[in-house]
């Protein structure tokens, strides 16, 4: 896991982990009692928050859950790294810390609905293609980098380099920034968890600068 903190209307800890992987989600609760944050926000959707905390937060058994081809090809092609979870670890760490210290935990990416509409809007059907024929590539021949680190960029840098999904992946950044500065105000200090490949985007949205290029595109 990776952090940094930014002067973004507050005082904000941006913490990235490589998703699935059980020993990044152990690291975030230490980072979180040490950074003591007023609330903390995910970058996922309201309905996927909603969901983990009614199907893996609250009940004593958690239930099984359906992926898809490319999700169990990415999992087995961390395993090598250790223990991998899902859904993603770090997200439910996030809600059980919030909710045992009662600090609210809220999601910073777009609906289902707003979800759909950016996709159609960047990807198209020849990148729609493309990208499908990158996933089953890199499903059949998963990367083998030295580290988690550098598996998840890799992953990410090869399945979304068509110029759609990096257009998407900005615009879910830019949606995620504009839900911290509503999550900041009255706050002095927040703390943010993403995914491990969104780092250099949403440090840079939050920062003020550009839209940052996905590592590996």
């Amino acid at each position: 896991m990776i952090q940094e903190r930014i002067s973004a209307g507050a005082d904000v800890l941006l913490l990235a982990s490589v998703r699935g992987l059980s020993s990044e989600a152990r690291a975030l609760g230490p980072a979180l009692d040490s950074f003591a944050p007023e609330a903390v926000g995910l970058g996922i959707s309201p309905e996927e928050l909603r969901a983990l905390v009614e199907y893996f937060v609250l009940p004593d058994a958690e239930p099984l859950v359906p992926l898809t081809a490319t999700e169990v090809n990415e999992v087995r092609g961390l395993l090598r790294f250790g223990e991998v979870q899902v859904p993603n670890p770090s997200n439910v760490e996030s809600l059980r810390w919030g909710r045992a210290r009662q600090v609210p935990v809220a999601p910073l990416d777009p609906s289902e609905e707003q979800s759909a509409e950016l996709f159609s809007e960047h990807i198209g059907y020849v990148e729609l293609v493309r990208r499908t024929v990158r996933e089953r590539r890199i499903g059949r021949h998963p990367p083998t980098p030295a580290s988690p680190d550098a598996f998840a960029l890799l992953w990410d840098g090869t399945v979304g380099k068509g110029k759609g999904s990096r257009r998407l992946a900005a615009a879910r950044d830019e949606h995620l920034a504009r839900e911290v500065a509503r999550l900041t105000q009255g706050r002095s200090r927040v703390a943010v968890v993403v995914d491990r490949e969104r780092f250099d985007g949403v440090r840079s949205q939050l920062s003020g600068g550009a839209p940052g290029a996905r590592p590996g595109t």
